[in-house]
């Protein structure tokens, strides 16, 4: 049985005359040219043939055309601007001519339910292998950053895609932005994005795109990264918290680790509280924040939890909150207590 195949189109180039579209500048838009690296990015994504597509901000449609050419059992766009309602219904009714199904969704990504995009039929066990559905974007740089932070949180808490499994997504990032997701362990590019990426992903820096590929041309190129969801993440703590950790841990990239840590505390007491989460969690305080694994970092998390959960206190304090002078109810000769080793409740 052969594959249907699109009708003729347009180039993407011949859409933006035909229909006087721009980029525009406060929206981050760039626009990707040059096919030969659109099919390369859709390539990358995974067996898109009779699965449920995602495409985040299709704008004039270049990565949509190639999703459909995959001929997918659905396609769903969400883009948020208007303007290119013309070129996407366009496409919408050429997949239809061969019995596809493409739906658009005019909204902001950061407010649409994604949960109840794809159906239930769906859905796979979490350790099972990925389900058919596959999340792909030519993300403005403006958004990129905040929107994989709170779909990694959606991963954690198993929400929107990945309530169906461990749902694969490809995206792209400026290129420093994807160099960091993949850092390795001393990396200099080593912050707490890539923690929080190989928290619960295993991220793949595919290629890099350079700018003169696209339309307007950015000032930098463009990485493209994939994530596949861990069948075991590689923390079990809430993601807020694990957050917390991570982003006071890279707070000061060039100092200690250990300084980074104690503003998680009250200036009065933060050299002993910060110490006393080195030991419970048996890592040397002169590490350099690039220098900790997500292993290590988990670490830190569990030691903050114990002292969080006996001494309640700890918790309010906010280290750029304007009431630094938060006090502890008299509790610092209880709280500093020297343990020498790991306590039992917090080596299991």
């Amino acid at each position: 049985m052969s594959i249907p195949r699109l009708p003729p189109l347009p180039s993407i180039r011949d859409i933006l005359k035909l229909y006087r579209l721009n980029a525009v500048k406060r929206l981050s838009q760039n626009f990707l040219m040059n096919q030969n690296l659109i099919d390369k990015i859709i390539a990358k994504s995974g067996h898109l043939t009779g699965g449920q597509v995602l495409e985040v901000g299709p704008g004039p449609g270049g990565l949509t055309r190639s999703i459909l050419k995959r001929i997918p059992k659905r396609l769903v766009v969400v883009e948020k601007d208007t303007r290119f309602k013309p070129t996407l219904e366009m496409l919408a009714d050429s997949f239809g001519a061969i019995n596809g199904r493409m739906d658009i969704i005019y909204d902001d990504i950061m407010k649409t339910n994604l949960e109840s995009l794809f159906p239930i039929e769906e859905k796979r066990n979490w350790d099972d292998k990925s389900p058919d559905i596959y999340v792909i974007g030519n993300l403005p740089f403006n958004v990129s950053t905040p929107l994989i932070i709170r779909w990694l949180h959606a991963i954690a808490e198993r929400r929107g895609p990945w309530a169906f499994g461990r749902t694969k997504m490809t995206l792209t990032f400026q290129k420093e932005v994807a160099e960091r997701l993949v850092a390795e362990v001393s990396g200099h590019q080593r912050c707490r994005l890539s923690v929080m990426a190989q928290a619960w992903t295993f991220p793949v820096l595919r290629f890099i795109i350079p700018g003169k590929a696209f339309v307007p041309q950015p000032d930098v190129d463009v990485g493209v990264v994939s994530f596949t969801p861990l069948v075991k993440p590689r923390t079990q703590h809430d993601f807020k918290l694990f957050e917390k950790i991570t982003r006071h841990v890279f707070s000061f990239r060039q100092k200690y680790s250990i300084r980074c840590i104690e503003t998680l505390f009250p200036l009065y007491c933060r050299k002993e509280l910060g110490l006393m989460m080195y030991k419970l969690s048996d890592l040397d305080p002169t590490l350099r924040p690039t220098q900790l694994t997500v292993n290590d970092i988990d670490r830190l998390a569990t030691a903050y939890k114990y002292l969080v959960e006996k001494h309640p206190e700890i918790g309010l304090y906010e280290y750029r909150a304007s009431r630094h002078l938060l006090t502890l109810n008299n509790t610092k000769d209880v709280v500093v207590q020297d343990y020498t080793e790991m306590p039992e409740e917090m080596s299991t």
